[in-house]
């Protein structure tokens, strides 16, 4: 039997079936969002970059001192990564956050990813420390890491090799500037054409 008998028969077989019609299900009103909850929706949507009270000062995923740490983004290509963790990218610019406050060592990252970024400054160093003798321990680390992740422009970080500060120091691979992808794309199609 062919595809198309089979659809016949079965055609013929529910000729006589009519739609049940449901009469027992109510229809909900759909929720009414208020002004306020507007409000506060918007509010949360403004949070960005340029407002470092989106990094909080108030949880951290916490690590240990002697704790390796690394994060790759979706679309990190394994190579990149692996330079990335072997320190063979040339550092570009170094921030140290010793002797900082944790509200200082926010605004100081921030604005020196912001600074690299402008420069199209893309393999950087963050020195954060161990943290060995902070109470809690790795406090300052524990909170590097946790912002880095939620720093959109940062496409992965790995613990710094030993002669470059080991596990209190971070290599840090910044997104490249839209101008410079632009170089980029030219640069290959030129290659190709």
């Amino acid at each position: 039997m062919s595809e198309n008998d089979e659809l016949d028969l079965f055609r013929a077989m529910m000729s006589d079936v009519a739609p049940i019609k449901q009469d027992k299900i109510e229809t909900i009103q759909k929720h009414q969002v208020s002004d306020a909850q507007l409000a506060r929706q918007q509010a949360a949507q403004s949070l960005s970059d340029g407002d470092p009270e989106y990094l909080s000062l108030d949880y951290a995923k916490m690590v240990k001192p002697d704790d390796m740490l690394e994060f790759k983004r979706s679309g990190v290509q394994d190579g990149v990564f692996r330079k990335l963790r072997l320190g063979k990218y040339d550092i570009q610019a170094r921030l140290d956050l010793h002797k900082k406050s944790l509200r200082d060592a926010r605004d100081e990252v921030l604005g020196f990813l912001r600074q690299c970024q402008r420069m199209d400054l893309r393999a950087v160093m963050i020195v954060h420390g161990k943290g060995e003798k902070s109470n809690p321990p790795a406090l300052m680390k524990s909170y590097v890491s946790t912002w880095l992740e939620q720093i959109d422009d940062v496409m992965c970080y790995h613990s710094a090799l030993r002669q470059h500060g080991g596990n209190g120091a971070l290599y840090v691979m910044l997104k490249k500037s839209p101008e410079k992808k632009l170089e980029n794309r030219e640069r290959h199609s030129q290659r190709r054409g």
